[in-house]
């Protein structure tokens, strides 16, 4: 069955792939290989919010709707037209079967006037819905608690477009709302109301939707082995999944900034399950027991990639480079010491990440984290993305953050069980891509694509608020 998928206009990468992983979670059965099916209404283009999906009932809908980010609402599509008499006579030969059971006389109903790159007057609403008379409504009206919600739905008929490519008409759609975004979520979970907070803090946002790209739900136990503050556990959390996660630095999962200012306190703060377990843990040097494996359903995680943060990795400068050995710490200092750390690449973090993800994932988890991509000054240029023959690349959302910068979220499915054949295959694998980032890393440096230093021409230097020039964020998601 079709169904209008009308999304947020934002973050457009990550709407498709987000359903189609909620899908799945639902119960929606797709071929392997292959994907929805998915249609654009007449003249539109991609970027437009209003898609056809096609699902196999409308609990599936439904339910996508109600735990999605990026959908506003699934409706079961009435009637379309480019104009007022196209749009009756597309209703009026709509199914009666379908329509009859909705306009009962014990029923109540309310329907809403939404627009796209335009705004109405509430006149003007008032007399698009007095000209819908000829659907025979037989219940009564009820604004507050209706049993059945319909929508009018226009496109703004200017070539702007709010930004959008034109099209070559406007399109008005009428249909049942079937489900509906829980619109409370993101204010609840937004980060300036957080508890514990630190610079690497995900936005709540792209916690939910990495989490939704998990497919995180009861029964399920998550990890993320860069916690940090516990941003995208604490969304996982949300949806019901065990949690676990780690970080190198031990004073962030132990101490926090006191008592009632920790991880611990961001899930408190919600009503969330505690996490199962925040261990101090080097990704790099895993203590994990040989024979260990498939003991996560999906890792989840934003790796450190030297924007924000630079990654570390246990045994400090002097350590790494062999100048020194390994020592023991002495027993009655182990409780406050805090162990040496040295320079932890991207190269050598995704290859540890991946090589985790194969050993620890069940078949069919999901591994999902940020990796980012520098383009040259046209922004253009081929990115190789890492790979591993343990998983299938199934979605690939891309967030760009300035003219050079952007951050691509992969979600990976693990397809083959780990073992030390391909364990060998995947180091052939990371040493190929290790050149590859080597070569893309010689046109520039990742931090200094980001930021970017105040034009010292126009700094006021007789102003008694001089300050020096500090670097400033080129995009907001950084």
């Amino acid at each position: 069955m079709w169904f209008l998928c009308v999304f947020y206009h934002r973050l457009l990468d990550f709407r498709k792939p987000e359903v189609e992983a909620l899908a799945e979670l639902f119960g929606e059965e797709i071929a392997e290989n292959e994907s929805l099916q998915w249609r654009l209404p007449e003249h539109h283009h991609n970027d437009t919010p209003f898609h056809f999906v096609q699902l196999s009932s409308e609990e599936i809908a439904r339910n996508i709707a109600k735990r999605s980010i990026l959908v506003k609402g699934m409706y079961e599509l009435w009637g379309e037209g480019t104009c007022y008499e196209e749009l009756k006579d597309s209703i009026q030969s709509y199914p009666d079967f379908r329509k009859l059971p909705f306009l009962t006389s014990g029923s109540t109903f309310r329907i809403s006037v939404e627009t796209f790159g335009k705004a109405l007057t509430f006149e003007e609403q008032k007399n698009r819905i007095q000209s819908l008379t000829y659907i025979p409504f037989e219940g009564r009206v009820n604004l507050k608690n209706p049993d059945h919600n319909f929508f009018l739905m226009e496109m703004d008929e200017s070539e702007e477009n709010n930004g959008l490519q034109p099209i070559l008409q406007r399109r008005i759609f009428f249909g049942r709302e079937v489900g509906f975004a829980d619109r409370k979520l993101l204010p609840t979970f937004q980060l300036k109301s957080r508890t514990y907070l630190g610079p690497t803090a995900m936005d709540a946002e792209m916690a939910f939707l990495m989490a939704n790209q998990a497919k995180a739900t009861s029964g399920k136990l998550v990890y993320d082995p860069f916690v940090g503050t516990g941003s995208i556990l604490v969304s996982a959390a949300r949806f019901g999944a065990m949690t676990m996660g780690a970080d190198i630095d031990i004073r962030v999962v132990r101490d926090g900034r006191g008592p009632d200012c920790n991880v611990w306190s961001n899930f408190k703060q919600y009503g969330l399950p505690m996490p199962v377990a925040l261990l101090r843990m080097d990704n790099n040097v895993t203590p994990w027991r040989s024979g260990l494996k498939e003991m996560f359903d999906a890792i989840i995680c934003d790796p450190p990639y030297g924007v924000r943060a630079g990654g570390r990795k246990s045994g400090g400068r002097k350590i790494l480079r062999g100048t020194v050995d390994p020592y023991t710490v002495p027993e009655d200092k182990r409780t406050d010491h805090i162990p040496s750390t040295g320079a932890y690449s991207l190269v050598e973090c995704v290859h540890d990440l991946l090589h985790l993800a194969a050993r620890m994932l069940v078949m069919k988890g999901r591994l999902v984290f940020f990796f980012p991509v520098l383009r040259d000054e046209n922004g253009s240029g081929e990115v190789k993305f890492p790979e591993h023959p343990c998983f299938k690349l199934v979605a690939v959302s891309e967030q760009i953050l300035s003219s050079r910068y952007s951050r691509v979220l992969l979600t990976m499915v693990k397809v083959e069980p780990y073992s030390e054949e391909i364990k060998e295959a995947a180091r052939l694998m990371h040493l190929e891509f290790r050149e590859n980032h080597l070569k893309w890393l010689e046109d520039g440096n990742i931090h200094s694509s980001v930021f970017k230093s105040i034009d010292s021409s126009q700094i006021n230097t007789d102003s008694k608020t001089f300050k020096d020039p500090k670097p400033k964020y080129r995009g907001k998601y950084v």
